[in-house]
């Protein structure tokens, strides 16, 4: 499960937009993202399927009628080459009744066709799992893409904001002719690549609010204010075996290639079932006019019905049949070795995921580190350039630094949480 998450909220760069957790995009994509929609109603088609796959049990029943215009019928007495002589008949024929068959074994082809269904529909499931997995993945992408960006809008904002008062105490040094002009146009140019980024800054935000959007079924107009923070400290790092044993159970492409290879040894029973009696019961009843079926015929209505137990083999079934079993044979096996293959793909999945995102809680780790160091060599940097210590260049790295430090701090933030959910996903636990 998606471990407990702390609650952040920038009131400056979100004012008028809707809040939403991870959870609350999830659930708006589960009802809402096309692909999804798509997979309910293949497996909703899946699901009749197999309800018309039922219905074989039900006995079959047709209705029937007929009617025909007998011609005459001439009687060749004395040969073919002399005149005939016309038998009387009745021209106008009728017949109009109904029949029944319920059966009883055919090789159980009934029941495995009714299993293959049955597993059709659980392929179909897992299908729409996986696709609600990817989605909700790359729901989490531009949710983490859009936080991303309103944390470095942040810090970037409250940079420059800073710059702007240092540039106010660098004029003043420059009207007592402590520093240089230089210094001055230094500065500036430092806060015009700032306010430049800020742009750039605001363009990726809009960009992912519409891909966010886009994905949850919301107006590209709607803005969104992320409100969830996945911390690193907020995570319990389970061993590697805990993450593969979940995923052997789990993950959505192993169990799709496992009911697969459950569909083909269906397939291949069925194919032998050819190879089998069929044995049912039936029953009919006509009514027709005239009676010409029994001697003495007669010029009459009449209704006659049969009732009893029908069966047939095909013998021919055993050398059409040589061919189609083996081709579903090696169907079958081919499927295995794909299932195999599956598996290893799963597993090469979980590790690298779990090792991506081991490294990427260490980078946070090194990263809140690299954050105290520069702020530290900020602060002295600060202090000896308005003491005519230090050089503007230093001042301005110094600044340049620590700025640094904190988008990449946030960025390996954004990038754990990105990771777990990579390793969730790789699991089939998103």
């Amino acid at each position: 499960m998606v471990p407990a998450f702390a609650v952040a909220q920038s009131k400056t760069d979100t004012a008028g937009a809707i809040p939403l957790t991870i959870n609350q995009v999830w659930e708006k994509a589960a009802v809402n993202n096309k692909v999804i929609q798509m997979q309910q109603l293949a497996l909703q088609g899946r699901q009749e399927l197999v309800k018309d796959a039922k219905t074989e049990r039900l006995p079959e029943i047709t209705a029937q009628g007929m009617y025909a215009r007998v011609s005459n019928m001439p009687l060749y007495s004395h040969g073919i080459f002399n005149a005939p002589e016309q038998y009387p008949v009745l021209h106008n024929y009728y017949t109009f009744g109904g029949e029944a068959y319920f059966n009883i074994y055919n090789g159980k082809k009934t029941d495995l066709k009714i299993n293959e269904e049955k597993t059709e529909q659980q392929i179909a499931e897992q299908q729409k799992n996986l696709a609600t997995s990817n989605i909700k993945l790359q729901a989490a992408a531009s949710y983490l893409d859009l936080q991303r960006g309103l944390m470095f809008k942040t810090l970037l904002t409250r940079d420059i904001a800073d710059q702007e008062k240092q540039l106010e105490q660098i004029l003043q040094l420059q009207k007592h002719g402590v520093v240089l002009k230089s210094d001055i146009l230094r500065a500036q140019l430092q806060l015009s690549r700032l306010r430049l980024s800020l742009d750039q800054i605001n363009n990726d935000i809009a960009i992912a609010t519409q891909k966010l959007n886009i994905i949850i079924g919301q107006p590209d107009s709607v803005n969104v204010n992320p409100v969830d923070r996945l911390t690193a400290d907020s995570i319990v790092l389970r061993p590697y075996d805990d993450y593969l044993n979940f995923a052997v159970n789990h993950a959505f492409q192993y169990k799709i290639s496992e009911k697969e290879t459950e569909l083909k040894a269906l397939q291949l029973k069925d194919v032998k079932a050819n190879v089998s009696p069929k044995v049912g019961l039936f029953a009919n009843y006509a009514y027709t006019y005239p009676q010409i079926q029994f001697f003495p015929y007669s010029a009459d209505f009449y209704g006659l019905g049969m009732y009893g137990v029908k069966a047939s083999f095909s013998i021919s079934s055993f050398y059409y049949n040589k061919h189609k079993e083996k081709a579903a044979e090696l169907d079958y096996k081919r499927q295995e070795v794909e299932h195999s293959n599956t598996a290893d793909q799963v597993r090469q999945q979980v590790n690298e995921a779990y090792l991506r995102f081991q490294q990427a809680l260490r980078q946070v780790n090194v990263a809140r580190t690299n954050v105290t160091q520069a702020t530290e060599n900020a602060r002295i940097v600060n202090n000896t350039y308005f003491n005519q210590l230090s050089l503007v260049t230093d001042l301005l790295d110094a600044n340049t630094q620590l700025l640094q430090t904190r988008f990449d701090l946030a960025a390996a933030q954004i990038s754990a949480q990105m990771q777990y959910y990579q390793l969730q996903n790789a699991i089939g636990n998103l």
